[in-house]
């Protein structure tokens, strides 16, 4: 006869179900913030040592700018050869390096369990310093989140840990990444928390934000200190000062549609290229070397165009030439599945736009520019908060966040609801997977056992013989597929089936047997009133049974039964809360009737 689980046995409830373990995944995320630092240094002194030997011939890890090359064959040249040796790479090497890394990062936690391959992270960073090296208008942040993810992904596969655990490690890598390349350690876990983590829980947060503590650490060291853009520009904005931002934002939502859709376009139109990807990136090259000629600026990362937009060392033709020749070479090199990250020029796009927009609105050009950065940024990634803090951190302009916030929202907001797919999850969806970027509390969480339980159960006597069990399952009446059986005590000593009865009779001579006798030896999933629903679906589960007798605690008597259709009728009641709607005051109440058709039309 099943025994009542003593209350000190089951698990603990709690606002969060984060153990004791999460204290190992903190010791663990030292190691992995410090190799995400470590693999950030490696790849920003890699593409300058590309960019120097391709452009000025010379073997150094100095930072240059492409503004002062001469346009020439060479220009056209150095990015399709570029693209030659990435195709190349990819078709020999790894597909995972094509692309801008940050969908593959999300394909790995989704369903790969969180599992890199040790050549991606070597591929990952040569690959795209050869793109960004010759000429590429990427930046250094996708490949980064690729990598560092893939050396925290690499490190957790050496010890024995859930699909979770790794999942926290391999985003711990990427956040510890993106912190070193630009020293936001604040958006860096807020990206994590937008974009890569799916879930807000201490188990991965916490370690998360410890690698990114010790990359900020290490950052003075490997890269240097500081906001990596410095600027303090005012907006003493009138009245009107938040429409102003508001259209700010809408402008950069706008810019965001216009931009994914035409890289997607770009994308389909290389698929039905009758030739094999692998040559791809080469054409995509050679267009990158033409709008090189027409402007130099375009090529590369552009982090000096960034620093000339927040400091207003720009005129207003090589503001639009910039943003109209690196925006299209950045569409036709991305689609092409070359290598590169997408932050950096989407903050070139955004601030462009932003500080052409400044020089009708009051206050500072360069202000308007980080805002349009900031709207540009989190209206594309979908990822709003992280846009604020990034901008915050990247020049140390606190001030503006009140602006940053109001524009931000707007793109948010408009690209959210224009666009069913962001520029990061297209490229997933494309392969077949769906993606949900919102985040909720499980209703099975919410609700107690007593709360959807069938209270009316029909029972069988545990006396009952097998004969007559199949003389009451063959009867005319409606049956259910199981019952629970009921002995003298009033407790529920099993959980009978028609194919049980029917089994039993097959192996009975006279079928006599009890119900007990054939039943006593099966293990018996209990379930109890005062529990979470999501404990007692864990167990059925675990059990693979779609039918669980509720029982008390203190003297096992049957007070209910919980059955698949009563979880499903959970996921029913919650969608409701989102589409039934109601008022309670004034003009827009409505009668009973309307209310009524309401609730059924929500039902269907």
């Amino acid at each position: 006869m099943p025994r009542p689980i003593p209350a000190n046995s089951l698990p603990r409830l709690g606002d969060f179900t984060t153990d004791r373990r999460v204290l190992m995944l903190v010791a663990m995320a030292v190691f992995v913030g410090a190799g995400g630092a470590g693999t950030a240094w490696l790849l920003l002194r890699a593409i300058a040592l590309v960019t120097n030997a391709v452009w000025l011939h010379t073997l150094s890890t100095q930072t240059i700018s492409t503004a002062n090359l001469k346009p020439d064959a060479w220009m056209v040249a150095a990015p399709a050869i570029g693209g030659l040796v990435i195709g190349l790479m990819a078709r020999f090497g790894s597909e995972k390096i094509r692309g801008h890394g940050i969908p593959e990062a999300i394909e790995a936690i989704l369903i790969g369990g969180s599992r890199l391959q040790p050549k991606v992270a070597v591929l990952k960073p040569l690959s795209s310093a050869i793109s960004i090296g010759t000429g590429g208008p990427f930046g250094a942040e996708g490949p980064i989140i690729m990598t560092g993810g893939a050396v925290g992904s690499l490190f957790a596969q050496c010890f024995h840990l859930s699909a979770a655990e790794r999942k926290a490690l391999l985003v711990a890598g990427a956040a510890a990444g993106m912190t070193a390349i630009f020293g936001t350690p604040i958006a860096a876990v807020m990206l994590a928390v937008e974009l890569l983590l799916f879930e807000l829980k201490p188990r991965s947060l916490i370690p998360v934000i410890a690698a990114c503590v010790v990359s900020s650490s290490l950052r003075p060291w490997l890269i240097g200190s500081g906001a990596l853009f410095p600027f303090a520009g005012q907006l003493d904005l009138p009245w009107w000062g938040p429409l102003a931002c508001v259209g700010v934002g809408v402008v950069a939502g706008l810019q965001s549609g216009l931009l994914t859709t035409l890289l997607y376009k770009a994308e389909d139109f290389f698929s039905h290229l009758p030739i094999h990807w692998m040559w791809w990136p080469a054409i995509g090259g050679l267009f990158v070397g033409a709008g090189g000629l027409i402007e130099p600026r375009a090529l590369g990362v552009g982090y000096d165009i960034i620093g000339d937009l927040l400091n207003d060392n720009i005129v207003v033709s090589a503001a639009v030439l910039i943003l109209l020749v690196k925006s299209a070479t950045w569409i036709v090199a991305l689609a092409s599945g070359t290598s590169g990250g997408v932050l950096a020029p989407l903050l070139i796009f955004g601030g462009c736009v932003g500080w052409l927009e400044g020089q009708l609105l009051p206050g500072s050009h360069g202000a308007w520019a980080l805002v349009g950065m900031a709207a540009m940024m989190g209206g594309t990634m979908r990822s709003p908060l992280t846009g604020i803090l990034f901008a915050v951190e990247l020049t140390g302009d606190f001030p503006l966040l009140g602006s940053l916030l109001i524009a931000t929202s707007a793109s948010y907001a408009l690209t959210v609801l224009l666009l069913k797919r962001s520029i990061l999850t297209e490229k997933i969806a494309r392969r077949g997977q769906h993606v949900v970027r919102e985040y909720g509390i499980d209703p099975f969480e919410l609700l107690r056992v007593n709360e959807v339980m069938v209270t009316d159960v029909d029972t069988l006597p545990a006396t009952m013989t097998v004969g007559e069990a199949v003389t009451f399952f063959s009867g005319n009446g409606r049956r259910h597929k199981s019952y629970p059986l009921i002995d003298a005590d009033g407790q529920v000593s099993g959980l009978v089936g028609r194919s049980d009865v029917l089994r039993w009779r097959a192996e009975s001579a006279d079928g006599r047997d009890t119900l007990f006798d054939c039943a006593s030896d099966r293990s018996l999933t209990l379930g109890y009133p005062d529990e979470p629903v999501s404990h007692l679906a864990d167990r059925m589960v675990l059990a693979d049974v779609g039918r669980v007798p509720i029982v008390e605690r203190a003297s096992g008597h049957l007070v209910g039964l919980v059955a698949r259709k009563d979880l499903l009728r959970i996921r029913a009641t919650a969608r409701s809360v989102e589409k039934q709607r109601s008022a309670f005051f004034g003009l827009g109440r409505r009668s009973p009737s309307e209310q009524v058709t309401a609730l059924d039309d929500a039902r269907l």
